[in-house]
């Protein structure tokens, strides 16, 4: 598969919403070359801010914006917007519930050799328990290009994580995203496979694998984890009896968590869960690193084997 950076998708697509809507503007925390967002600053210098190496600040300013009518979006790195500025984003964006788009790159192991400092694994969680925030966690550079046109003229706090790596396309333009809904990318009947980000295409090439072995797995492309469309994993769930998470996050708070509980409220089936352990990254290229976590196709394979041997108990 052809890979295309998230970010710079990004960057591409907030001067698209500049050149039609003077409402737009954009903040970033002194990282505009690495998040793409220096692109929309150099069309519009009138309407970006680089707040510099002050993340609270960042959001805070980008809260005022939004009470005079601006449609805001502010980037930095998943690390820092979710963890260094996560009372920020609680306080003064998600409590009074502000049009402020979060839209951060360099989430998960793929940073790569930055480091566990710099290795957003917690980031998801850290968003998605926060009342009125909606958490969206793109797959290709097709389906964030529509994830930011989306989010912009949706009112409200959002969580947008991109990434550092360029990733797999796996969607074209016949492809609509739409909030909180899941798609079914291959049908199947022996388990599902929920996933997002990176992991969906690592999911469709399990599933390619295991499909010559004789074993039917539905893949299931899970972009908004909250609100994360329950029914759809419902009805999965009632018809393969067995669901598979995969997420470049941790097991713990993120995707897997998301499904797990959708799981157990309404079709209790087993759960394995691809993702980092309770641990943080550590050093190293960062294809090297999904492989060393288990994060690739092998890995889904595996917990897919294993939930298969659940199954039959």
């Amino acid at each position: 598969m052809q890979k295309v950076s998230l970010r710079d998708a990004y960057g591409d697509t907030l001067i698209e919403l500049g050149k039609k809507d003077d409402r737009i503007v954009v903040l970033d925390a002194d990282l505009s070359g690495s998040t793409k967002s220096g692109k929309f600053g150099k069309v519009f210098p009138e309407r970006f801010f680089n707040m510099g190496i002050a993340e609270i600040n960042m959001i805070n300013t980008a809260a005022g914006l939004a009470t005079t009518g601006k449609i805001v979006f502010a980037s930095t790195f998943a690390i820092f917007a979710t963890g260094r500025a996560w009372e920020a984003v609680r306080q003064m964006v998600c409590y009074p519930e502000l049009n402020v788009k979060i839209v951060c790159t360099h989430g998960g192991i793929t940073v790569g050799e930055d480091g566990a400092t710099h290795q957003a694994l917690e980031d998801v969680a850290n968003m998605r328990n926060i009342p009125n925030m909606r958490v969206v966690v793109p797959a290709d550079d097709i389906e964030t290009k529509q994830v930011i046109e989306k989010v912009a003229y949706t009112d409200g706090p959002f969580y947008v994580r991109l990434t550092r790596e360029k990733f797999p396309r796996i969607f074209d333009e016949n492809y609509k995203f739409e909030i909180g809904k899941g798609y079914v990318l291959r049908s199947g009947e022996d388990v599902t496979v929920v996933a997002n980000g990176l992991e969906t295409s690592f999911a469709l090439e399990a599933a390619e694998i295991l499909e010559k072995e004789g074993i039917s797995v539905e893949v299931i492309h899970m972009p908004t984890v909250k609100p994360i469309d329950r029914e759809l994993i419902a009805e999965s769930a009632s018809r393969t009896g067995a669901v598979v998470t995969a997420e470049e996050h941790s097991i713990i708070g993120g995707l897997g968590s998301a499904v797990a509980e959708a799981i157990v409220e309404t079709v209790p089936v087993p759960v394995e869960r691809v993702g980092t352990p309770d641990t943080f990254g550590r050093s190293g290229k960062g294809w090297e690193l999904v492989k060393y976590y288990k994060l690739d196709a092998s890995g889904i394979i595996e917990k897919i084997r294993k939930i298969l041997e659940r199954k039959k108990r």
